[in-house]
């Protein structure tokens, strides 16, 4: 690898309408790092991957409203990403959930990913399948040199001493394989037991753990812009480059991104308090809640204990409901001060409980070319969370 020529790389296992949208923050952090640089970016196309309620389980708009949708494929199961069929009725399909679609570039999903990808590849970024036959085939022999190696072990050697640590496991290999078979016709992907033969015409496929030595294989990468959990998993094979013969590339955490309603203003502290719900961080809080208009009223000993508890109880009854009115006050308070609702805000920036990145798909910022200028050029500085005004 020549210092002097940067290539900083990044990916994820394609899934239909780029989902999820951190996906997109990955991209565009590779590519301003590779600007800072002076080199080039490339996106990692994870095709030879397998997972198939990650690829199709997607989020979609129906009135405004966020919906649930699993996209279902005629492939038998485990059959890779980069082989199943992305039909007419696939594209219609998604144009239903998030509007009209650029056609696919080939009629697979990874055609569908690469057509959507077009704002990034336009702006410099680089799409790389590490399916393509004419770069996968001519490293299966160093694969099979690997595959002598006891790569399977020093794995699970070093899972122990991480576990040792406390440190996360995202997977372990203890107990999954290290080591695949893919038939390039086909796409059938299939676990390879230590020792086993590989068929005749297959492909060596590293699973998940070996995959960053597979990724230096076959591309000079000197940055690998990293989510949380693949930090986690790249550890794992810290023991292995050298066993190998290559260098590890310098790890870069990816930045999170959250895309706030034009006008609004939030820094990350008002940001966790949004999603926690505590509306009072946004608003001045009254002088007197409706629940603190009740006082503190105890039962009169003449009235017995029956009705003492009674009392008690009730009384307790009519807190909680004064209590929801104290939420409501310092909801609408919060909304006056913030010129929206802050639950529906909550709602949009933390759908279903989650960081918008994290279940939006990346078509929706896709299409929005300012949205993408705009967090590209605020990558600069790799802060951990960037907080972008939608454009």
């Amino acid at each position: 690898m020549d210092p002097a020529c940067p290539l900083v790389v990044t990916g994820q296992q394609i899934g239909a309408g780029w989902s999820p949208a951190l996906s997109v923050a990955k991209a565009l952090a590779a590519l301003a790092l590779a600007r800072k640089l002076g080199g080039s970016a490339a996106y990692w196309l994870a095709d030879e991957d397998h997972d198939r309620g990650e690829i199709a389980s997607v989020v979609g708009l129906r009135q405004d409203r966020l919906v649930r949708h699993r996209f279902e494929f005629s492939e038998p199961e485990g059959t890779a990403t980069g082989w199943l069929a992305w039909s007419g009725d696939h594209q219609a399909e998604a144009e239903a959930l998030w509007g009209e679609l650029p056609p696919p570039a080939e009629s697979t999903l990874r055609g569908h990913v690469l057509a959507l990808g077009e704002p990034l590849w336009r702006r410099g970024l680089r799409p790389f399948s590490p399916t393509d036959a004419a770069v996968r085939t001519a490293i299966q022999d160093e694969l099979a040199r690997w595959r002598t190696l006891d790569l399977d072990g020093a794995l699970a050697a070093q899972a122990e001493i991480l576990e040792r640590e406390g440190a996360p496991l995202p997977l372990d290999p203890r107990m999954q394989s290290a080591w695949f078979a893919l038939d390039p016709q086909s796409g059938q992907r299939l676990r390879l037991p230590s020792g086993a033969p590989l068929r005749s015409g297959w492909w060596l496929s590293p699973g998940a753990a070996l995959r960053p030595l597979m990724q230096s294989l076959m591309l000079p990468v000197t940055h690998a812009v990293l989510g949380p959990a693949e930090q986690a998993y790249w550890r794992l094979a810290e023991p292995l480059w050298e066993r190998v013969g290559l260098v590890c590339p310098e790890l870069m955490p990816r930045p999170s991104v959250m895309v706030l309603p034009k006008g609004l203003r939030l820094d990350s502290e008002r940001l966790e308090e949004l999603r926690e719900g505590r509306w009072e961080a946004f608003a001045p809080r009254p002088e007197t809640l409706p629940s603190g208009r009740l006082g503190h009223p105890m039962p009169d000993p003449a009235w017995g204990e029956a009705m003492g508890v009674r009392f008690q109880r009730e009384l307790g009854r009519t807190r909680a409901r004064m209590g929801r009115l104290d939420r409501r006050l310092l909801r609408d308070l919060a909304a006056a001060n913030l010129g929206l609702d802050p639950e529906r805000l909550r709602q949009r920036l933390f759908p279903f409980g989650s960081p918008q990145e994290r279940v939006l798909p990346g078509i929706l910022w896709l299409r929005n070319e300012a949205l993408l200028d705009r967090v590209l050029n605020g990558m600069v500085d790799f802060q951990p969370l960037l907080l972008v005004e939608e454009p």
